[in-house]
C-alpha cells in the first residue's frame, strides 16, 4: 500500500463516527446514506460525508440502484487495511520495545551515576570527618 493511500486509510478510520458507519455497513451488507442515518445520531448529510471519505480511502464502494445510491464495504480493501494496520501495530510494538530497552539502559546509567556520586560524597565526608578530630585537638591545645 502506498503512503498516500495509507494516510487516507488512517484518516478514514481515525474518526469513531466513520468506524460506526463501517460497522453498520458490515452488518447490513449495503445501505443508503438515509438508511444509515436512521440508525446513527447524525444527519444523512453527515453520513454522506463520512461515506465520501471512506470511498476515497477505498473502504466502501457506491452502486446506483435507480434513484438510490447503495454503499457496501469492499472486503478486499478492508482485509488489506486490516493487514496494514496489523503491520503498523507490529512496527509500533517494536519501536516501543526499542524505547523500553533504551529507557532501561538510561535508568541503569542514572542509578550507577547516583551510586558513584553517593560514594564520592561518602568519601569526601569521611575525609572531612577524619580531618576534624585533628582540628579539634588544635583548638583544645
Amino acid at each position: 500500500m502506498s503512503e498516500p493511500a495509507e494516510d487516507e486509510l488512517w484518516a478514514a478510520v481515525a474518526e469513531p463516527s466513520r468506524r460506526r458507519v463501517l460497522d453498520l455497513l458490515l452488518a447490513r451488507g449495503e445501505a443508503t446514506p438515509t438508511t444509515l442515518a436512521a440508525q446513527l445520531p447524525f444527519t444523512r448529510q453527515a453520513v454522506a460525508k463520512h461515506l465520501a471519505v471512506l470511498d476515497r480511502a477505498g473502504l466502501v464502494e457506491a452502486r446506483r440502484s435507480g434513484r438510490e445510491v447503495l454503499y457496501a464495504v469492499r472486503p478486499d480493501r478492508l482485509d488489506e487495511a486490516a493487514r496494514a494496520m496489523a503491520a503498523a501495530a507490529r512496527q509500533m510494538a517494536e519501536a516501543a520495545a526499542r524505547w523500553d530497552r533504551r529507557l532501561v539502559a538510561i535508568k541503569r546509567l542514572a542509578e550507577a551515576a547516583r551510586k558513584d556520586e553517593a560514594a564520592r560524597e561518602d568519601q569526601a565526608a569521611n575525609r572531612d570527618g577524619a580531618a576534624r578530630p585533628g582540628e579539634a585537638d588544635r583548638e583544645d591545645g
